[in-house]
């Protein structure tokens, strides 16, 4: 089972980013990470897949639509 505080930053990067790649892209949306992190970006990338998870009941590269995102570097 992965521990979302205990991710290497590029596995942080990669899942935020399949999420990112699912909702809206307007300032409305991502203001609500901003709120969550206080200028950290480690803490960002992890209040983005906390809300994915969230909202489509697991992790980014599993369930849901980001699981379908192509990135086009994948490690």
């Amino acid at each position: 089972m992965r521990d979302l505080d205990k991710l290497p930053l590029r596995e942080l990067q990669t899942l935020s980013a399949r999420a990112l790649g699912t909702m809206i892209a307007d300032n409305n949306s991502i203001w609500q990470f901003n709120q969550q992190a206080h200028h950290n970006s480690q803490n960002w990338y992890r209040a983005v897949i906390r809300w994915y998870i969230e909202k489509h009941g697991g992790w980014p590269d599993q369930v849901g639509p980001a699981k379908d995102v192509k990135l086009l570097y994948d490690t």
